[in-house]
C-alpha cells in the first residue's frame, strides 16, 4: 500500500473520464452553434411564446377579460352633473365705534368686514354615476344622487357628448332612481347594458366597477371579488340623512365618491348591482344594491311610467337567539311583527293588506311561501320580488299558536 497517491487503475479511468466529457462539452457547443433549433427540441426547452406551447389561450385570461368587459360596457356608463342656483356672496366693510370714538370723533372707529347675498349663480354642486339600460334613453342610477328637485342635472357620455335629463322616477324603498335622456335620432341608438342573475353571484366571484369617481374622473375603472352577500346596513349622506338597506352585495372592488349609481359587473359585462355605498374607515369595502332589484324598477316603470312596488304593510325585527333568550320567545327565527322608535311607527299599517288578514304586533312570521325566514332571508327583499296582486302564504305564530294566512300584496303608496 503507497500512501499520498491513489491506484495506477483508479489514476487511468480518471484521465479517461475527463476526455471523454471534454470531447462531449465540444459536441453539444458545436450542436448548438450549427443547429439550435434541433437542440432546443431535443432538451424540450419551449419557445418564448409559452402560453400557446402550454395550450393555454391567451383571450380566456382574467386581464383580458376584464379587459373586454370594460371596452363592451364602458360607452352605456354615464356621469351625471348636478347643478344649482346658489347665493353669491360679496364682502364689504362697515364702521363700527370703538371706546375712543366717544373722545376722538369717527376716525377711531373700526373697519369691520361684513358679507352680504348679491345674487344667485347656477354652480355644479356634486355629481355621480348612471348606466344606459335602453336605447331610447333609460338610465338607473342611485335616488341620492337625484334627490334635489330644485338641481338640474346633465348626463355626459363617454364619448363627450352631453344631454339634459329627466328624473321619471325615484324608489321609496331602495335608494335607487331611473333617469331618461332623449335620442338625438327617433327610435333611440344609445348604447345599453344588460343584466345578469344577481342571485347566482358567489363570494369570490370577480366583479368590475365603473364610474365618476371623485365626480371628476370619468369612466374610472377597479376590479376586485364579491366580499359578502345579503348584508344590510344603515348608509347616510354628507346632509346627516340616513336610511336602512339590506340585501346588499359587498366587495372590495373600489368605489368612491362619485360611483355612486355606476354599475357592478360581472366578466361578461353582465350587471349585477348599483353600487351604493362605502363603509367608513375601512379600506375597500363597498356596497351595491342588487342588478335583480334595479332590472324590477325598470321594467316596472318602462311598463307604467313609475315604480309599483308590491307592500305587505308591517314593521318587523328579526329573530335571533339573543332576542328569544333576552325576551323569552318562543322560536329562534323568523320577523317579530314590531312598532318602530316613535309612536307614528305602527307596528302594523292600518288597511294594509297584513292588517286586512288579521296580523297583530308581536306576531311572528315564521315562513313566506314555505320559506323559513333568517336574518339571510328577509321578509321586505322576498316581498320586494312579488308582483302587486301576488298571493303569499305565510305561517305565523300567533300567541304560541302556529296558523297559516294567506295575503293579497297591493301597492305601496308613495
Amino acid at each position: 500500500m503507497e500512501r499520498g497517491g491513489a491506484p495506477r487503475g483508479l489514476l487511468s479511468i480518471v484521465v479517461s473520464a475527463a476526455v471523454t466529457a471534454a470531447v462531449t462539452t465540444i459536441a453539444v457547443f458545436w450542436l448548438i452553434e450549427t443547429h439550435p433549433q434541433s437542440f432546443t427540441q431535443l432538451l424540450r426547452i419551449p419557445p418564448a411564446n409559452t402560453e400557446e406551447t402550454l395550450g393555454v389561450d391567451s383571450s380566456d385570461t382574467a386581464e383580458t377579460a376584464v379587459i373586454d368587459a370594460v371596452k363592451k360596457t364602458s360607452p352605456a356608463v354615464v356621469a351625471i352633473t348636478i347643478s344649482k342656483n346658489v347665493p353669491v356672496y360679496e364682502q364689504y366693510y362697515e364702521s363700527v365705534p370703538s371706546p375712543w370714538s366717544d373722545f376722538f370723533g369717527d376716525g377711531f372707529n373700526f373697519s369691520v368686514p361684513r358679507m352680504r347675498e348679491k345674487g344667485t349663480e347656477k354652480k355644479e354642486v356634486g355629481g355621480g354615476s348612471g348606466f344606459l339600460v335602453s336605447e331610447d334613453g333609460y338610465i338607473i342610477t342611485n335616488r341620492h344622487v337625484v334627490s334635489d328637485e330644485e338641481a338640474e342635472y346633465m348626463v355626459f357620455m363617454n364619448d363627450g357628448k352631453q344631454y339634459p335629463t329627466t328624473v321619471v322616477a325615484r324608489d321609496p324603498v331602495l335608494d335607487l332612481a331611473v333617469i331618461k335622456i332623449e335620442p338625438e335620432t327617433l327610435g333611440g341608438g344609445f348604447p345599453y347594458l344588460s343584466f345578469g342573475d344577481s342571485d347566482a353571484i358567489q363570494v369570490g366571484q370577480t366583479v368590475i366597477t365603473i364610474g365618476n369617481a371623485l365626480a371628476e374622473f370619468r369612466n374610472t375603472v377597479s376590479v376586485g371579488v364579491v366580499s359578502g352577500l345579503a348584508r344590510s346596513i344603515v348608509a347616510s349622506d354628507h346632509s346627516g340623512q340616513s336610511e336602512a338597506l339590506d340585501q346588499l352585495i359587498q366587495t372590495d372592488a373600489a368605489i368612491n365618491q362619485g360611483n355612486s349609481g355606476g354599475p357592478l359587473l360581472n366578466l361578461s359585462g353582465e350587471v349585477v348591482g348599483v353600487n351604493v355605498a362605502v363603509a367608513s374607515g375601512a379600506e375597500n369595502i363597498g356596497f351595491a344594491v342588487s342588478g335583480n332589484s334595479a332590472k324590477s324598477i325598470i321594467e316596472s316603470v318602462q311598463r307604467t311610467g313609475r315604480i309599483v312596488r308590491p307592500y305587505l304593510g308591517v314593521r318587523y325585527v328579526p329573530v335571533t337567539p339573543e332576542l328569544k333568550e333576552k325576551n323569552n320567545l318562543p322560536t329562534d327565527y323568523g320577523m317579530l311583527v314590531s312598532g318602530g322608535v316613535r309612536s307614528d311607527e305602527l307596528a302594523v299599517i292600518p288597511g294594509s293588506p297584513a292588517d286586512k288578514a288579521g296580523i297583530v304586533e308581536n306576531d311572528i312570521i315564521l315562513e313566506v311561501d314555505r320559506m323559513k325566514l333568517t336574518p339571510d332571508k328577509n321578509l321586505a327583499a322576498i316581498i320586494r320580488g312579488k308582483k302587486v296582486g301576488d298571493t303569499v302564504d305565510l305561517k305565523v305564530l300567533h300567541k304560541g299558536e302556529e296558523k297559516n294566512i294567506r295575503v293579497t300584496l297591493e301597492e305601496m303608496k308613495s
